[in-house]
């Protein structure tokens, strides 16, 4: 199945039905009156969050929903019938943009969430209604109200616990199918990865989501390379592993350019727990490491993790040291809510 995370769909709400003009021929009844229906609502349009969804690529084929038109109203005080509703599903994740790709309308998380982003134009009266003691035969009726219509945006944010990013072939796809049951592309030239891929970790007990997106390079938040568009599936991660590449010539720009570009795509996003790790160390001799690891502990102020997916070495600790930071904010925010958290124990 194809990946897509972004969709422009149009919507449009069902009209109401118009009211009817109507009287009563009963014979031998002199005085009928009228008796003309009310017409009825029309559908509204719906986004519901499901679970079995995790791309919105069937918005790819089908871009048009509209909701049914409510029935007319008829004689005999006869009501018209309601229009249906229309529902569009959508994987756990997904906001739903005003046209102008900013404003957030809702944002579905949970399966199970629903909103209306569309209301269905109400009926329209039937001369019945409008009868009263000076005016015993009206012959108006209203016609229904417009049902709304509009463009709106789907956009996919991956829900995942854990954040893979780095500079492009540092290491990210290779270190995600090593330790989940993933099968990114994996190759030696840059952009292997070219949309989001997600995997389930087991570390000890505790289980995490792990989301690994294409490599950033500097000026993506421009449109460089396949620009910062994939950042948002990082958003909601609770920690960040940035990944630098211990085979580059200059560790503390590359460590540099991904924080830039973190930061001009989202100061809140830039400002996620972050885990810093070395990768490919096997590639390197023990003088050539220590100098790159002390080249990224500077640029990051902080002791960096040594690890190589191809020969494990760090894997484990880098592992653990997501776990204790997605237990951490767990825990803050079940604290937060007023629930009791267990301490996690691998």
């Amino acid at each position: 199945m194809k990946f897509l995370d972004l969709a422009k769909i149009y919507i449009k709400a069902g009209d109401g039905g118009d009211g009817c003009i109507g009287f009563r021929r009963e014979k031998f009844i002199e005085y009928g009156g009228p008796d003309g229906g009310d017409g009825g609502k029309g559908g509204d349009v719906w986004v519901e969050c499901v679970q079995n969804l995790n791309t919105l690529i069937d918005y790819r084929y089908q871009q048009h929903f509209k909701a049914d038109r409510g029935v007319n109203g008829m004689g005999r005080n006869r009501a018209g019938a309601n229009g249906d509703d229309v529902t569009i599903k959508v994987p756990p994740g997904t906001e739903v943009l005003a046209e102008d790709q900013e404003t957030v309308i809702a944002d579905l998380v949970n399966p199970g969430d629903r909103f209306r982003i569309a209301r269905g134009g109400n009926g329209g009266f039937g001369n019945a209604h409008f009868k009263s003691a000076t005016n015993q035969a009206p012959r108006h009726a209203n016609p229904g109200l417009a049902g709304e219509e509009f463009t709106i945006w789907l956009r996919l944010k991956l829900i995942a616990d854990a954040g893979l990013v780095g500079l492009p072939n540092a290491g990210k796809s290779t270190f995600l199918a090593t330790v989940s049951a993933a099968k990114p592309k994996i190759a030696d030239y840059p952009f292997t990865t070219l949309h989001p891929n997600l995997g389930v970790v087991r570390a000890g007990s505790f289980d995490f989501v792990l989301a690994d997106i294409p490599g950033l390079i500097e000026g993506a938040h421009e449109g460089a390379g396949l620009g910062d568009r994939f950042l948002g599936h990082v958003e909601r991660c609770r920690v960040l592993l940035h990944l630098v590449d211990a085979t580059s010539e200059n560790i503390a720009e590359d460590y540099r350019i991904v924080r830039r570009e973190l930061k001009a795509y989202s100061p809140e996003l830039a400002s996620k727990k972050e885990i810093v790790a070395l990768s490919k160390c096997d590639a390197l001799d023990d003088a050539t490491l220590a100098q790159r690891f002390e080249d990224l502990k500077k640029a990051a102020r902080r002791k960096p993790l040594a690890l190589s997916a191809v020969s494990g070495q760090g894997m484990k600790d880098a592992l653990f040291s997501l776990v204790r930071e997605i237990q951490k904010k767990d825990t803050e925010e079940a604290t937060q809510n007023g629930d009791d958290a267990e301490p996690w124990q691998p």
